[in-house]
């Protein structure tokens, strides 16, 4: 997260918006907000309404992660289009900021 809070003017100076999603409660979130002192909008997906819509959620019942967001990067255009899908198997495997902005650039947005 503190990465892409680095990296927020230049995704700001490609007309994008950054903004992290959650599974976690809306106070955990402020909390972390705070603690980490990040810059872009955290929202909690806490009833799992939005996850589950793009594919972003275990489902497997067996998993002792069921229900958990995966980590996932989107980028979606102003008409609400998704033009870049990233979902990683592996939750401690992260996209560098410049690999999400350079699909930025290459969606137009």
């Amino acid at each position: 997260m503190r990465d892409f809070d680095a990296a927020l003017p230049q995704f700001e100076a490609a007309g994008a918006q950054v903004v992290g999603m959650s599974t976690d409660a809306p106070a955990a979130l402020v909390a972390w907000s705070k603690e980490l002192q990040l810059k872009h909008v955290l929202l909690s997906d806490f009833r799992r309404q939005v996850v589950p819509k793009y594919d972003a959620m275990v489902t497997d019942e067996k998993s002792p992660i069921q229900r958990y967001a995966k980590r996932a990067y989107f980028v979606i255009d102003k008409n609400g289009i998704v033009k870049f899908i990233k979902i990683m198997d592996n939750p401690l495997n992260l996209l560098e900021p410049a690999e999400v902005l350079a699909a930025v650039k290459a969606a137009g947005v």
